[in-house]
């Protein structure tokens, strides 16, 4: 699986690009779904991380600590 680096990356090659307006209607919608894809599986590595316990051990801004 790729790092998480990369796939952040990638997405915002894809976002710069649709940004842009330049692209046909159907490279468009596969670079959409490109998105859609690599943020699945930036979601499976961030769980993978926090499973793991990567996460650092504090609770992210705004998140309450589990069992608090």
């Amino acid at each position: 699986m790729p790092e998480l680096d990369d796939l952040v990356a990638r997405l915002e090659r894809a976002a710069t690009e649709l940004r842009a307006g330049e692209l046909a209607p159907d490279r468009a919608a596969a670079l959409v779904d490109e998105c859609a894809r690599l943020a699945s599986e930036a979601g499976a590595e961030l769980d993978r991380r926090v499973r793991a316990g990567e996460g650092g051990g504090a609770p992210a801004p705004g998140q309450l600590a589990l069992g608090s």
